[in-house]
Order: C-alpha cells, then sequence, then structure tokens
C-alpha cells in the first residue's frame, strides 16, 4: 500500500503549495491531466470533507481538471440519484466518491468503471469490509481513508487509557449519525477494545450530526440532566466541541475525546481541556485523492488504499505527552 503511494508520488511533477487550516500541502501536477471530475461529497456542509475540498481544487487546478460537486446532504437515496445523473450525463470522466452507503453505490459505480470512467474513494468504505482502506472492487482504482472499524479502535484505546484507576468508568458516547455504515463500524471497533476492561460502561449516547457543536451542546445538556453520573465522552470533534461548552455551563467535568485531529481538539489536549484525540488528516486525504484522480485519468494507474494515519506517530493517538507532534489540517 505505502509502495503504490511512493510510486504515485515519484510519477507527479510537484509544482507547488497549497495551506489548508495549519497545515502545508504540495499540489501535484501532471501534463497528461484534464478532463471533468464529479465529486459526490456526502455533505458539502460538513467541515472535514470542506477541507478535503481544498485540497482537491488545489490539485484539479494544477492539473487543468474541473470539478463539479453534488452535495448529498448526509442522504444516501439523493446521493445515489446524484451517481446516476452524473454517470448518466457523460460529462465526467472521473468520480470521486465519499459514500453514504458503500455497497449500494457499487452496482453504479462498477457499471461507470466498464464504460472507463475513473473512480476513486474518498473517506468513506466502498464495499462491505469496514476494516482495511484498501479498494474492495476492481472499479475503485484508489481509496483514501482511515477505515472506520480502525478508527473506533483507536478511540477505545484512548478511552482505556482514561479510565485507567476509574470503577466503574462510565461513559457518554457520541454517534456522528446513528445507524450510518461508517458510525456502525466506529462503536463496533470502540466496543471491541473497551470490553477488555469490565469497569467501563457506556451509560448514555447522544448524536453529534458531523455538523457543528450545537445539536451536540443541546443533547449532551439532556444527557446532563438525565445522566449526570459519568466520567469520559467519546465523539467526533465537532460534537465535543459541543460537550465541552455544556460541560461548562453546567459547571461540570469529564475526560473528552474527540476523532478528528482539528486545530480546537488539538489546543484543547495542549491545555488539558481535552484528554485525547484520534487524529485526522482531511487537507491529505483529498490532496491524495485527487493525486490518485491523476494518475488515473492519465494512464489508468491505480493507487490502491492509503490510511493517511498509519504514518503519523503512536498511529495518530493524541495525548498530552505527544500532541506536539501533530499538526492539524481543519478547524472542526
Amino acid at each position: 500500500m505505502r509502495s503504490n503511494t511512493t510510486r504515485a508520488g515519484a510519477a507527479l511533477l510537484m509544482t507547488g503549495a497549497l495551506v489548508v487550516a495549519t497545515s502545508a500541502m504540495v499540489v501535484a501536477q501532471s501534463p497528461a491531466a484534464g478532463g471533468n471530475v464529479a465529486y459526490l461529497s456526502a455533505s458539502s456542509a460538513n467541515t472535514w470533507l470542506a477541507a478535503s475540498k481544498v485540497a482537491m481544487d488545489a490539485v484539479a487546478a494544477a492539473n487543468g481538471i474541473t470539478i463539479t460537486e453534488f452535495d448529498a446532504q448526509f442522504n444516501a437515496d439523493l446521493q445515489t440519484t446524484q451517481l446516476q445523473d452524473a454517470i448518466a450525463s457523460g460529462q465526467y470522466q472521473g468520480l470521486i466518491v465519499a459514500a453514504l452507503n458503500g455497497v449500494g453505490l457499487l452496482p453504479d459505480l462498477q457499471a461507470a468503471a466498464a464504460n472507463g470512467t475513473k473512480i476513486v474513494g474518498l473517506n468513506q468504505i466502498i464495499g462491505p469490509a469496514l476494516d482495511t482502506a484498501d479498494p474492495q472492487d476492481p472499479a475503485i482504482l484508489a481509496s483514501v481513508l482511515a477505515p472506520p472499524l480502525r478508527s473506533g479502535q483507536r478511540l477505545g484505546e484512548l478511552t482505556l487509557k482514561a479510565c485507567e484507576g476509574i470503577d466503574p468508568c462510565n461513559v457518554v458516547y457520541f454517534y456522528g449519525i446513528k445507524g450510518i455504515p461508517l458510525d456502525n463500524a466506529l462503536k463496533q471497533g470502540f466496543d471491541e477494545i473497551t470490553a477488555a476492561n469490565p469497569a467501563i460502561t457506556v451509560v448514555a449516547e447522544g448524536e453529534g450530526q458531523y455538523l457543528g457543536p450545537d445539536v451536540a451542546m443541546t443533547a449532551m445538556q439532556d444527557i446532563i440532566t438525565a445522566t449526570p453520573e459519568f466520567d469520559v465522552v467519546v465523539g467526533s470533534d465537532q460534537a465535543i466541541q459541543g460537550v465541552v461548552l455544556a460541560l461548562s455551563d453546567a459547571g461540570k467535568t469529564a475526560k473528552v475525546i474527540g476523532l478528528g485531529g482539528s486545530a480546537p481538539a488539538l489546543a484543547g489536549v495542549a491545555d488539558g481541556t481535552w484528554f485525547g484525540d484520534v487524529m485526522g488528516a482531511p487537507a491529505t486525504e483529498g490532496r491524495l485523492a485527487m493525486e490518485a484522480m491523476v494518475l488515473a485519468l492519465a494512464d489508468g494507474t491505480a493507487m490502491g488504499g492509503v490510511d493517511p494515519l498509519t504514518t503519523l506517530p503512536d498511529e495518530g493517538l493524541v495525548t498530552l505527552d505527544n500532541v506536539g507532534s501533530f499538526t492539524a489540517e481543519w478547524n472542526g
């Protein structure tokens, strides 16, 4: 997997730089690029995917590629319709897909690939296996993401650390959108790891919807009223920002653990407001996905699967001890 990335990088002429949030990023250019690419976004309002899109735009502009974004608004049925419309239009030589229902989209993607369309997966699994970044069908030439099952396990590993010496250790768990494949896999991975400590119990659940702190803040206020005894709160960075506000307003404390590696998360870990965070790299994901598309359009190169977190210190587990080793790529 890493050798494919290295080979792909060597084939590209590095020509410029783009700053996304606090992270510098090199823009790749290929003389044989160009074309129209449809970007099937899970949600244009999602701040993570917005950071990915900025990085994609920079690589696309350097290579003469025009991107058309389709906003699914976290609606899997709408995304299926948008994908079918994009394919039927015949306007796009490539598709970059942040899938809401990776299994459900496969038949349409397979048909598009059979007609020569180049397909790259971004941030979300396309296929049934939720523990790998590798493409699960020949139609997918590249897949750039942190496998959600592994991300959930990473959350669980930080929760084990947070619960050391606490018995019982009561945890509030925040889903992004409960019931979607991503969140099912995150919770599965979390449960697998935390099962090692029988003192850990999830006493309440919330939902943040991946859109910012407001929804999670309201949910956490309700949880504080209904379930006032808890030690740890776990969720996406957007949700944890809302959780911290709710805890502050209520005069309560807890060890909070985020998922995303946003600027507020790293600042919170550094000042002790957050216990820890699972690092994320949305700008890197966006850059790598578009570089994969550049190669695919140029000569059909398949970059394969790339999990950006595997190259990070401590596999992306951010704590007070190592937070200085990480740089945020988005603002949460």
